[in-house]
């Protein structure tokens, strides 16, 4: 497959560089062609590796991995061109995160989220919100965390979250262990939980944690 990553961040490059590991291409997508982080991750990375705009790298990839924070999310994906999006499947794993005045804050929150906006935005992508739970690291590599922990999957295209899965799968996550929560609306609920795994993370002292849910049912 080919695929397009928005974002220079580490959770781009370590997305990235998970998924040229496996054989994908991928271009890895900023504001300009010539980003230093965007360049020195393709050395690195080698081949499968590329860099461009982000209207460049959405252009190139079957599938869109949004990579940016949240808050820029809207930004980034406009200038990525909704032309380059339309019928694609698109990845969000952006949180609204923000510290202000030494706090932690997130925005939208509770009556709206990330994900429905770039649904809203950008009617013709088939967006699913995945990996905001968890550290980069953990996202391609479940077994810094020992258990049969989760992720989340939302979004209004079956056969979206289902392709998605897969990918997981390739990350290492079985598709038991990926709850689908529904419709996009659902991301309200994913977004809001980065809080609380921040406190979790402040009581453990790194990152490599996630959740183990068991039902009584």
């Amino acid at each position: 497959m080919r695929y397009a990553v928005l974002g220079t961040g580490v959770v781009g490059r370590t997305l990235g560089t998970k998924l040229v590991g496996l054989g994908h291409d991928v271009t890895l997508g900023s504001r300009s062609a010539d980003n230093e982080a965007a360049l020195e991750w393709v050395r690195a990375a080698g081949g499968g590796a590329a860099a461009g705009t982000f209207a460049e790298a959405a252009a190139a990839g079957e599938v869109v991995v949004n990579a940016v924070g949240g808050r820029v999310a809207l930004a980034a994906l406009e200038a990525a061109g909704a032309r380059h999006l339309d019928g694609k499947v698109l990845i969000d794993v952006s949180n609204p995160l923000a510290f202000e005045d030494g706090l932690v804050r997130l925005s939208p929150v509770e009556s709206d989220s990330v994900g429905e906006q770039i649904q809203r935005t950008f009617p013709a992508a088939r967006v699913v919100k995945a990996l905001n739970t968890v550290n980069c690291d953990v996202m391609v590599q479940p077994s810094l965390v020992p258990g049969e922990h989760q992720l989340f999957v939302c979004g209004e295209d079956a056969g979206a979250k289902e392709q998605v899965t897969g990918l997981l799968g390739e990350f290492g996550w079985p598709a038991g262990r990926v709850l689908d929560l529904g419709g996009i609306t659902a991301s309200r609920a994913m977004e809001m939980y980065l809080p609380l795994w921040l406190a979790l993370m402040g009581t453990f002292g790194h990152a490599h944690f996630n959740l183990e849910l068991r039902s009584g049912q």
